[in-house]
């Protein structure tokens, strides 16, 4: 891969150790590797790309997501559903998926996320109905070029047994645990550069069992990898978890071995103050997904209070049935805005939310090779345009977050561009959407 040289960015937001804004100056990238950032930069043979007018960032992180879902958008009598009505009425549905409807799925996503300019994305795939597996995501990703972290999820508790979701969705134990085994042997790179990470994530103390929650961190801890799971989402969890196990989720989590630094949760909305300082001491994850907490009427997650106590924290745009929106900047901007309906105006600046888009993802994911526009970080850039009309009249077009665009005009991942002048350059985009509306209308059908 050639050398590549981004000339003249109006600003470059690093997002560094400094936070350093910088002016009017290019970005080298050579290997996958931002090697260089200063002025007037001249390497032989480079390929030059014009960025004035643009705002440079780091790639944004999605650490929370289930990318099967975007077949699922705004499915009538999940629209106006809490959790676990939401849940009980998209299980059936989701149960006539196979491999394809996984692949499809997953490329829309990812090429939406792309389009908001992000670079790395989790997914927490914990269903494999009719055939489904990890692999079909983790070839999606490949083909649009993301850098991902899929996690294997699982449900092992049925309705039959006290569990949410239909039986036909769950599995046994042992062969979820033999799975993980296979997929992390498969597809797990712990090097630095890697673009796939796998991580292991039964789907949620209401799905799985106490044994499965604890063996499944014992498996990961073994391999290496990173755990992922739901967590103290909303009053019905908080509810269950107090009846179930007689402890609040942070407790249960800890007991079970469910926290520190290579464990992130998503959620957390209803994290009290003793399980706060839990996550901080214990150098624990948070994936704050503020659109589906919202849509699902879980409530404002204490992201101003885990922040102040030094809790890693990262955004999610969750799945697309219950965010139905898959874009990184309405998430940082919507963090911003309900910390300060929470806590008040000068409760969250646009930089900080940007940040956790940024740079706190990238920590929460364990990828301190990522999430920083500064020389030795791989070459994970997002490009803005702020000469069009969402920008149009700001006295600081470096507050994204405040004033747009929230589409990315070019996007580089590991160096690579997938995305030149706002379109997806890696696959048919176009064919993707039709095949994915025509699966969606069977779907419907069938139902």
């Amino acid at each position: 891969m050639a050398d590549t040289i981004l000339r003249g960015a109006d600003v470059v937001l690093t997002m560094d150790d400094d936070r350093s804004r910088l002016t009017g100056v290019d970005v080298h990238i050579a290997g996958g590797v931002i090697v260089g950032i200063g002025s007037d930069l001249d390497v032989a043979g480079a390929q030059i790309i014009n960025v004035a007018g643009r705002v440079i960032t780091p790639g944004l992180v999605n650490t929370h997501h289930h990318l099967y879902q975007t077949l699922t958008r705004a499915v009538p009598g999940g629209q106006d559903a809490l959790l676990f009505g939401w849940l009980q009425t998209l299980y059936p549905i989701w149960s006539h998926f196979g491999p394809e409807e996984m692949f499809i799925s997953a490329q829309v996503g990812l090429a939406e996320l792309a389009l908001s300019g992000c670079t790395m994305t989790s997914d927490h795939l914990y269903l494999y109905p009719n055939g489904s597996r990890l692999d079909d995501t983790i070839a999606a990703a490949g083909e649009v070029g993301m850098r991902f972290h899929p996690t294997r999820g699982a449900m092992s508790i049925g309705v039959s047994d006290g569990g949410l979701p239909p039986d036909a969705l769950v599995e046994r134990e042992a062969a979820i645990l033999d799975d993980c085994i296979r997929v992390i042997d498969a597809f797990h790179d712990p090097s630095e550069g890697a673009m796939t990470r796998v991580g292991v994530a039964p789907c949620s103390p209401f799905s799985v069992s106490r044994d499965l929650m604890r063996d499944a961190a014992i498996l990961a801890r073994d391999k290496g990898v990173m755990l992922h799971t739901h967590l103290a989402e909303n009053d019905e969890d908080i509810a269950y978890s107090l009846e179930k196990f007689g402890c609040r989720p942070g407790q249960y989590a800890e007991d079970l071995g469910w926290t520190g630094d290579d464990v992130w949760h998503a959620h957390c909305v209803k994290l009290d103050g003793q399980e706060i300082d839990l996550f901080a001491k214990s150098r624990t994850g948070v994936a704050h997904c503020p659109c589906s907490n919202c849509r699902l009427g879980s409530g404002i997650a204490p992201v101003r209070q885990m922040r102040d106590a030094g809790v890693k924290v990262g955004l999610g745009v969750d799945g697309s049935a219950s965010n139905d929106i898959g874009n990184l900047m309405g998430e940082a901007r919507q963090t911003m805005l309900l910390q300060r309906v929470q806590n008040g105006a000068d409760a969250m600046s646009a930089e900080e939310a940007l940040f956790i888009a940024t740079r706190g993802g990238a920590e929460v994911l364990g990828r301190h090779d990522c999430g920083q526009i500064a020389v030795g970080k791989r070459a994970d850039i997002a490009v803005w345009d702020v000469t069009g009309i969402e920008s149009a009249g700001s006295w600081d077009p470096a507050a994204l977050v405040l004033a747009g665009p929230s589409k990315v005009n070019d996007l580089f991942i590991e160096g690579r561009q997938i995305v030149a002048d706002g379109r997806v350059t890696t696959i048919d985009l176009g064919a993707v959407i039709a095949r994915q509306n025509k699966l969606a209308n069977r779907l419907a059908e069938r139902i």
